[in-house]
C-alpha cells in the first residue's frame, strides 16, 4: 500500500469506531420511522423519473413470458442463488446461509463483523446475494408487464421486512459498499417499475422508514468508499449506486452534493478501471460486463435527471460494449479470463448465465449496433432501460471492422472468419497480471489460451468456483496449474497471498501478432519465473492455420533443469482418449458436435486426470458455487535451454477419420523458431483483421 492509502485506511478505521454511536438497533426502528430532519416533508417528495406509459407493451413476448415464469417461481419461494436452489424466498431469512447452515450476525455493529470469516457469517456471497434485492426487481418487472397485484404485494412485504430487520449499521448487510450501491440501484428500479401501482408511494416516499433507509445507504457511501488497492469494480458500484439514488430520490439536503461527487467519482474511476480499448483492467471478462452495466445504468439515470455524465465517460462505456462484442464467440460467449461471480447491476429479465447478449442489446439501443456485431435480441432490460433515453447517441471513432487484438490489455483473438463455420476461436493472454497492487480478481494465467470450436469449449479456462470458505479450492482455481499454460519449478507464476491478494505479479508482454488471412500467429513471454535459480522465462507462440483448421502451440522455458508441468484443461463436454503423447478428443453431445486430434510434446510424460481431490485436478466451474469433473491432460518433464514443447490441435471436419496419420506427422515435426513461419509475412506487432 502507498502512504496515502495507509492514511486513508487509518482515517476510515477511526471513522468506523466513531460511527458506532450512530448504529440503529431493531428496537429503535420505530423511533427511526420519524422523518429525518434533513429530508423534505412527505407531501413534497415525488418520484419523477418514471417510464413512458407504453414501455411494457414494447417488451418482446418471449422475454415477457420468461419474466412472468421466473416471478411465478418466486411467488412459490423458488430461486437459484449461486448454484443453490432455494425454496424459502416467500419471506426469506435475510441472514441465513443455505450452504453452511450458519446465520450471519444481524444485530452486531457492522464494522465489528469479519465478513470474510465463514465461521462468523457462513458463505457471505450467499447471504449478500438475496439482499441485493434483485429477485424483487424481477417481481416488480412482472407487475409492470401484467398488472397482477400479487407481484407488487410480495415486493411490498419483503421490502418492509428488509428495512425493519436491517437498521443502519446493524448486521452483515452494512459491511460492504458494493452491496449498498447495488441495493440502491434495485430500490430505484423497484420504485420506477411500481410507479402505477396504487401502493407505491406508501411503500416509498410516504414511508418514513424507507426514506431513512435510502438516506442511510447514501450516507454510508458518502463516508466510506473503496480506495487505493481496492478501488476496482467495487468503487464503480459504489459510485453508480450513489449517482442513481441521488438522481432518483433527490429528497435530502445532501442530494445535490452526493450527486455531483458520485458523478465525478464514476467518471474518474471508470477511466482508471478500463483500458482505452474498453477492456477492463481487472482482466476478468465477467467484471468488464458488470462494470459496463453499472456505468450505463448510472449514465442513463443522470441523463434522465438533466445532469449527464461527461462525453468521455459515454465514449469509454461505448468502447467497453464494442470491445465486448468483439470478444464474443459465435455463441455470444465471452472469454473466461480471471474471476467471475455472476454479478449484475440490475435484473429485469429472468436470470441467465451469460449476460453479454443483454448488455449488447442495451448497447444497441444506446449507441447503435456496428455492422460486425453479432446479432442482438431485445429483452426486458434493453427495452425498459432504453425507454428512458432519446435513442442512440453518436460516438466518434468506433471500429469499422471487428478487432481481434487489444494491445493495451495484451489480449489477442485468433479466429476463423464468419464464413467458415463452425468457428475456431482462440484467446491468447499476453498482458499484465491484473489491476492495482493486490490484483484481487486476477488468476496466475499468463500466456494461457482458450480454444473453442463452434462455441464449444475445447481447451477451457476452468473458471472460479468460489471466493470464500474453501481456501484450497479458491487457491487451485486461481493457480497456474489450473490454466492452459506452463508451470515451472512447482509454483505459480504469481505469488498468492490470500483469496483476493497477489503478493508477486507475473507480467506478460506480446512479442508479435501477425495475420495474413490464411493464418494468424501470436507470441509472448512473461517474467513470473525470473526469481528462480537459475532464472527462467516462459515464451509461447500460438499459430492458427485457417486452411487446415489447426492450432499449433509452441512453448519454450529458457532456464535449465527446472521441473515443468504443462496442462491442457478440456471443457466439460469433451471426452478424451490418451495414448502416450497423443489424444483423441470428441464432443458428440455438445450443441455443435465435433472431434479433434491432439498431439502433445513427446519430451513430457503425459497423464489424464478427472475429478481428483488429492491434489485437486480435473475440474470445471460453470459459475460460482458450481463445479463438475472435467479432463485435464498433464505433461511433466524438465526444462532444457533451446528445447521447444510443441502441441498440435487439429479439428476434424465432419466425416474426417481419426487415424494415426497425425501421430506419424508429429514425429517429423520440428519446433517452430520464433517468428520464422514462412507463410506469415509481416512486422512485429502488425495486425490485420481475419477475412
Amino acid at each position: 500500500m502507498s502512504a496515502a492509502e495507509v492514511t486513508w485506511r487509518a482515517r476510515d478505521q477511526a471513522l468506523r469506531i466513531a460511527w458506532s454511536r450512530r448504529q440503529v438497533s431493531r428496537d429503535q426502528v420505530a423511533v427511526a420511522a420519524r422523518p429525518p430532519a434533513a429530508s423534505r416533508a412527505a407531501a413534497e417528495r415525488r418520484f419523477t423519473q418514471v417510464l413512458p406509459p407504453d414501455t411494457g407493451a414494447r417488451v418482446p413476448a418471449e422475454a415477457r413470458a420468461a419474466v412472468v415464469e421466473a416471478a411465478d417461481r418466486l411467488l412459490h419461494g423458488e430461486w437459484e442463488v449461486l448454484g443453490v436452489i432455494r425454496t424459502d424466498l416467500k419471506l426469506p431469512d435475510w441472514f441465513a446461509d443455505p450452504v453452511t447452515g450458519r446465520r450471519a450476525p444481524s444485530d452486531r455493529y457492522a464494522f465489528r463483523i469479519n465478513h470474510r470469516s465463514q465461521e462468523q457469517t457462513g458463505n457471505i456471497k450467499q447471504v449478500w446475494e438475496i439482499s441485493r434485492l434483485q429477485h424483487l426487481t424481477v417481481l416488480a418487472t412482472a407487475w409492470s408487464l401484467t398488472g397482477d397485484e400479487a407481484y407488487a404485494l410480495r415486493v411490498d412485504e419483503q421490502l418492509r421486512s428488509w428495512w425493519r430487520e436491517n437498521p443502519f449499521l446493524s448486521g452483515v448487510h452494512w459491511t460492504s459498499g458494493i452491496e449498498i450501491g447495488i441495493r440502491l440501484i434495485s430500490l430505484t428500479w423497484i420504485r420506477r417499475l411500481l410507479a402505477d401501482w396504487p401502493g407505491a408511494a406508501d411503500l416509498f416516499e410516504r414511508n418514513e422508514l424507507a426514506v431513512r433507509q435510502i438516506r442511510w445507504h447514501q450516507q454510508y457511501l458518502a463516508a466510506f468508499r473503496s480506495r487505493g488497492s481496492s478501488a476496482n469494480n467495487h468503487v464503480i458500484a459504489e459510485a453508480a449506486g450513489q449517482l442513481v439514488a441521488s438522481c432518483a430520490f433527490p429528497w435530502f439536503a445532501e442530494s445535490g452534493r452526493w450527486r455531483q461527487k458520485s458523478a465525478r467519482l464514476l467518471e474518474s474511476e471508470l477511466a482508471r478501471n478500463t483500458f482505452p480499448s474498453g477492456i477492463g483492467r481487472e482482466l476478468a471478462s465477467d467484471y468488464q460486463c458488470f462494470v459496463a452495466e453499472l456505468g450505463l445504468l448510472a449514465a442513463v439515470e443522470a441523463e434522465g435527471s438533466d445532469r449527464p455524465v461527461n462525453a468521455a465517460t459515454w465514449r469509454r462505456l461505448c468502447a467497453m460494449v464494442d470491445s465486448g462484442a468483439a470478444l464474443l464467440d459465435e455463441r455470444m460467449r465471452a472469454p473466461r479470463q480471471g474471476d467471475a461471480d455472476e454479478g449484475r447491476g440490475l435484473l429485469l429479465d429472468a436470470p441467465a448465465a451469460n449476460r453479454w447478449p443483454s448488455l449488447l442489446a442495451l448497447g444497441e439501443v444506446l449507441f447503435g449496433r456496428l455492422s460486425w456485431w453479432p446479432p442482438t435480441r431485445a429483452d426486458a432490460a434493453s427495452t425498459i432501460i432504453g425507454a428512458m433515453t432519446a435513442g442512440p447517441r453518436v460516438i466518434p471513432g468506433r471500429p469499422a471492422r471487428r478487432p481481434s487484438r487489444f494491445a493495451d490489455a495484451g489480449l489477442t483473438l485468433l479466429r476463423t472468419s464468419e464464413q467458415h463455420v463452425p468457428e475456431i476461436w482462440c484467446r491468447c493472454d499476453g498482458g499484465p497480471h491484473g489491476f492495482l497492487s493486490i490484483a484481487a480478481h486476477a488468476h496466475a494465467d499468463a500466456l494461457s489460451v482458450e480454444a473453442r470450436y463452434g462455441g464449444v469449449e475445447i481447451l477451457a479456462d476452468p473458471g472460479t468456483y468460489c471466493y470464500h470458505g474453501e481456501p484450497e479450492w479458491r487457491s487451485y482455481f486461481r493457480s497456474t496449474i489450473a490454466h492452459n499454460t506452463v508451470e515451472v519449478g512447482g509454483q505459480s507464476q504469481s505469488g498468492d497471498g490470500g483469496p483476493f491478494l497477489w503478493l508477486r505479479h507475473a507480467n506478460a508482454r506480446e512479442i508479435e501478432v501477425r495475420d495474413v488471412g490464411q493464418a494468424a500467429e501470436w507470441s509472448a513471454e512473461h517474467d513470473g519465473y525470473l526469481a528462480l535459480d537459475p532464472p527462467a522465462r516462459h515464451r509461447r507462440q500460438v499459430r492458427l492455420d485457417r486452411v487446415t483448421r489447426t492450432l499449433v502451440i509452441t512453448d519454450e522455458v529458457d532456464g535449465s533443469g527446472h521441473e515443468v508441468r504443462l496442462a491442457f484443461h478440456l471443457g466439460p463436454d469433451v471426452q478424451a482418449e490418451l495414448d502416450g503423447p497423443s489424444a483423441v478428443l470428441s464432443w458428440p453431445a455438445a450443441d455443435v458436435a465435433g472431434a479433434a486430434r491432439l498431439e502433445l510434446p513427446r519430451e513430457l510424460g503425459w497423464s489424464l486426470h478427472r475429478g481428483e481431490t488429492g491434489p485437486i485436478l480435473g475440474w470445471y466451474s460453470g459459475g460460482l458455487g458450481h463445479r463438475v469433473p472435467a479432463v485435464t491432460l498433464l505433461g511433466r518433464g524438465r526444462s532444457t535451454p533451446g528445447a521447444f514443447f510443441t502441441t498440435r490441435l487439429k479439428f476434424l471436419d465432419a466425416g474426417e477419420a481419426v487415424s494415426g496419420e497425425m501421430a506419424s506427422s508429429a514425429v517429423k515435426q520440428s519446433a517452430i523458431p520464433w517468428g520464422a513461419s514462412d507463410s506469415l509475412a509481416g512486422t512485429a506487432g502488425s495486425h490485420s483483421e481475419a477475412r
